[in-house]
């Protein structure tokens, strides 16, 4: 056994602890890795979605207006809509406020996007002159686009719900990993300058030595993506439970009331400015029809955002009676989906602008390299381990040949 080696077995004897941590850090490491690495690459273009939609973007574009023309009625909207799909249902009604556009989307019914989310389809307006830019169909159904792929990919593998659950329980798994690299780095690396790479050395010391230096480098933020990974991973689970209790609660005064029609629907655009008018300090940006499954089936709830940096991206709904147009409440949101509006912009970095995701993206590639020098370490050692077991039953025992 070399000195080395000994070296490493009286660390393990006089640090139990230790002992632990690496066994926490291999496993969780490999058992996480390859799904780490597809999340990874998949994630790299879903930092850069906006500017690459952009780019790709065949919409017609928008109308040149004088500032401060006002946007045109979500009445209009509506009923435009309604012509172009008669007897479908219109799920919500989106007003972008960075682009003069508003998104409307529809489905064939409430049950068949209650069934199916990615039934969802949509129809993009001019905010000022009301014109029809795009239309989309529902997703997938002429193919799944470059983005649509990845993000799919990135969020369940193609599996729903259980695909979100599972690559969550892979990013927990990341956050122990990363967890117990912090445990055992000290330890290891306390003979040696920080930051050293023993360039002079055999090639799986030097990958040694940039693994732990590019984990080092990149710590917080690859422990701030992996937990925001774990949240976002739950954001279904954790709405179904805010429905079942607080909204639940909310609801209950109105049981056994008849659900409206859509005939008795009141104006959108009436409920819209209700909110605007009570609420002056936020940003109203979207309307969700009666019926949506985190939502109300009496209700049109009118989602709003904070003004400021941090609080624009904290999102409250508001309920408005979607008979009598009447503005109901405000709902406030639970301190876990505060959470996850918060991992969210966290997430993929689009909260700081472009300057922010290029250093999100080199972050990024510098984890997959990290990734990929691990399972290159654990393979290389097994390989090594292997050899030195086959030279050892081959080598003759002493004395055998006297």
């Amino acid at each position: 056994m070399s000195d080395q080696a000994i070296s490493r077995e009286r660390v393990y004897e006089r640090k139990p602890a230790l002992r632990r941590w690496l066994f926490v850090h291999k496993w969780s490491s490999l058992i996480c890795t390859l799904f780490l690495l597809l999340i990874c690459i998949t994630g790299l273009p879903l930092v850069l979605r906006d500017e690459i939609e952009g780019l790709l973007d065949d919409a017609l574009p928008y109308a040149q207006v004088p500032e401060g023309t006002p946007n045109v009625s979500l009445d209009r909207i509506v009923e435009v809509s309604r012509k172009l799909y008669p007897g479908e249902t219109i799920i919500s009604v989106f007003v972008d406020d960075d682009e003069p556009k508003i998104m409307v989307y529809m489905a064939s019914s409430w049950a068949a996007y209650n069934t199916n989310r990615k039934a969802l389809y949509s129809i993009r307006f001019d905010a000022h002159t009301g014109d029809v830019l795009k239309q989309t169909k529902p997703f997938g159904a002429d193919g799944l686009t470059f983005l649509q792929l990845m993000l799919t990919l990135h969020r369940d593998l193609f599996a729903g719900l259980p695909g979100e659950l599972f690559l969550g329980g892979m990013a927990l798994l990341f956050v122990a990993a990363i967890v117990s690299g912090i445990a055992i780095y000290g330890p290891f690396m306390r003979k040696l300058d920080f930051g050293i790479v023993r360039a002079a050395r055999s090639p799986r010391l030097r990958w040694l030595d940039l693994h732990n230096l590019l984990g080092v480098v990149t710590l917080g933020w690859a422990l701030v993506v992996g937990a925001t990974g774990v949240i976002n991973e739950l954001s279904t689970p954790l709405f179904a439970l805010w429905q079942q209790t607080d909204v639940r609660a909310l609801l209950a005064p109105m049981q056994g009331k008849p659900v409206p029609e859509t005939s008795e629907l009141s104006s959108p655009q009436a409920a819209f400015d209700a909110v605007k008018a009570a609420f002056p300090e936020m940003i109203a940006t979207s309307v969700v029809y009666p019926g949506a499954p985190f939502g109300s089936p009496f209700h049109y709830v009118v989602w709003t955002k904070g003004r400021e940096p941090l609080t624009s991206r904290l999102f409250s709904p508001v309920l408005v009676d979607a008979r009598s147009g009447a503005l109901v409440s405000a709902v406030a949101m639970p301190w876990y989906l505060r959470a996850l509006e918060l991992s969210r912009p966290l997430h993929f970095g689009d909260y700081g602008g472009m300057p922010l995701k290029i250093i999100w993206v080199l972050l990024d590639l510098v984890t997959i390299v990290v990734l990929g020098s691990g399972l290159y370490l654990w393979l290389s050692r097994s390989r090594a381990a292997r050899a030195q077991r086959h030279s050892a039953v081959a080598m003759p025992l002493p004395g055998a040949a006297e």
